[in-house]
């Protein structure tokens, strides 16, 4: 099947074959002639299978055929990272460009938004809390919103945004069309959407919370202590070619830590989270996607949003918080039919929230451990409790960290 079977018009086409879009992935496929009908939908699907334009494709075919005045379409999304990917998407797809798109997000200059949306605009990307912020100040009209996209709803309830969101939902008109996208979906996500739509098309092209199905998984068995060493091993034997490598970790500060660590031993490094700006963060999203920085250290707002398809590895730090986390981690990498490698270190403590993540994704992760750095004993989880399932790997390079010489 391809593209022009799903009932998009030349233009859409057109959009398609210029970026390279020659088979639809199966969300694409089953999510766009449904859309184009008018009908609500909740999709579910591993990240990186092509969600977004999923629904931008069919969006705006069907805004394209309708002129009208004011803001048509709203798209809310948890992170300023997932909503700047969504903007790049959307101008690259619309031929339209009368319709204007316009992004509101947290850590610019709302004066900008503000005079960017007295322009006029058709398209409004935004995070919830900056949507807020201009409503209240009079410079965002919501009662002409003909679609609604709520992308990465579970996200969203887990930053906290579910009153944000109901506010929303209150200035918006009832006939509209909703559309709600997540790679994952729990109950609550689900009486949300179904509170506030109308007979939604549930499609659901993979496993409820399993990770790509294009990553190999390893879980590698390491004391506390021994992380960064580790890391290092990792970056620095020639064992396999780490080309682009994200690197999670649960705190700013960890981020922070990590990333001068890396620096002092010439890692082309740089590092997202929350305490940068938003010009800094997306200068280093552009150096990392160009190939200028090789590492890019990160907390969980790159977990989502990030659409880098030559990330050859993700290694978590730090094991998530929320298993849901995980998926979206590992999901930065395998992307676009490419294979990918996720690697995640688990102390002693972390073992339980490993088993949560395996739990959820229905997938047993190969655990490994590095001898000298604790061995199969010393990891256990108990004497009677062993950790199990465990393949040995010699690595006597690793060793603690200590800069290079004349560094």
């Amino acid at each position: 099947m391809d593209f022009s079977q799903l009932g998009l018009a030349p233009a859409q086409l057109s959009a398609c074959e210029s970026l390279g879009y020659n088979e639809p992935t199966p969300i694409q496929r089953q999510a766009i002639p449904v859309i184009l009908s008018g009908r609500d939908v909740i999709g579910c699907a591993e990240t990186g299978t092509g969600k977004t334009a999923a629904f931008l494709l069919p969006i705006i075919q069907n805004i394209s055929e309708r002129s009208r005045p004011g803001l048509r379409v709203l798209v809310l999304a948890p992170t300023r990272e997932l909503a700047l990917q969504i903007q790049k998407n959307y101008g690259e797809l619309n031929r339209v460009k009368t319709n204007r798109s316009v992004i509101a997000i947290g850590g610019a200059n709302i004066r900008t938004q503000i005079s960017e949306l007295r322009k006029g605009a058709t398209f409004l990307i935004a995070t919830p809390g900056r949507l807020l912020d201009l409503t209240e100040r009079g410079a965002v009209n919501l009662s002409t919103i003909e679609v609604l996209v709520l992308d990465e709803a579970d996200r969203m309830l887990d930053m906290g945004f579910l009153p944000a969101i109901r506010r929303v939902l209150a200035m918006l008109p009832t006939r509209r069309q909703t559309l709600l996208f997540s790679a994952t979906m729990s109950t609550s996500i689900e009486q949300l959407a179904r509170s506030t739509m109308k007979e939604p098309k549930l499609i659901e092209v993979s496993q409820r919370g399993r990770a790509a199905t294009m990553v190999e998984q390893t879980a590698y068995l390491v004391e506390q202590h021994s992380k960064t060493a580790l890391l290092l091993d990792l970056l620095e034997k020639e064992r396999e070619p780490f080309e682009r490598v994200l690197v999670f970790t649960r705190t700013r500060r960890g981020a922070e830590r990590l990333s001068h660590i890396l620096k002092a031993r010439d890692h082309s490094v740089d590092r997202i989270h929350a305490d940068r700006s938003q010009p800094q963060r997306e200068a280093a999203l552009r150096q990392f996607s160009n190939g200028r920085t090789r590492v890019l250290v990160a907390t969980d707002i790159a977990a989502r949003g990030l659409d880098v398809d030559a990330v050859s590895h993700v290694i978590n730090y730090d094991v998530p918080a929320a298993p849901e986390d995980y998926v979206h981690r590992v999901g930065r990498t395998g992307r676009a039919g490419n294979q990918g490698k996720a690697i995640t270190m688990v102390a002693p403590v972390d073992e339980l929230s490993m088993r949560a993540i395996e739990r959820l994704t229905g997938q047993s992760v190969k655990r490994v451990v590095a001898d000298g750095l604790g061995g199969a004993t010393a990891m256990s989880a108990s004497p009677t409790k062993p950790f199990v399932g465990v393949a040995r790997m010699r690595s006597s390079a690793v060793r603690s960290f200590r800069p290079r010489r004349g560094r």
